[in-house]
């Protein structure tokens, strides 16, 4: 396993840790590094149940990630209504949804090329 490959996958634990501190829901990861022409490696999703859920979870992921491995997204966009939160870290984008946004956007159908792992949550 290659370094970059080490760091990506550390960077998703720590993702996953800080989705599942405030109970996101829905957690899916698609890993889109067989596909061609794509902005990243993986893009994580998940949805909350409104728009403080939202940004709670996006608020935990950073905390999680800027405690534990010392990075910051490169690029965090839709805070202002929390509908629907992108956060860019490079290799990995986490989408943060409230459901009913998800469910019109369908990433996961756009992207049904990708290899596709759903977290089982115990809450």
């Amino acid at each position: 396993m290659s370094k970059k490959e080490q760091e990506t996958d550390q960077l998703i634990t720590q993702i996953l840790k800080g989705i599942e501190d405030v109970k996101g829901k829905d957690i899916q990861i698609l890993d889109l590094r067989d596909i061609e022409n794509t902005v990243c490696d993986y893009f994580i999703i998940c949805n909350g149940s409104s728009n403080t859920q939202v940004n709670a979870i996006v608020n935990s992921i950073q905390k999680t990630v800027s405690k534990t491995l010392k990075e910051k997204p490169w690029h965090v966009e839709g805070s202002n209504n929390a509908e629907w939160i992108l956060m860019d870290f490079v290799h990995v984008v986490v989408h943060v949804f409230q459901k009913h946004i998800r469910e019109f956007y369908d990433i996961e159908g756009l992207w049904g090329d990708a290899k596709s792992v759903k977290i089982e949550t115990t809450y």
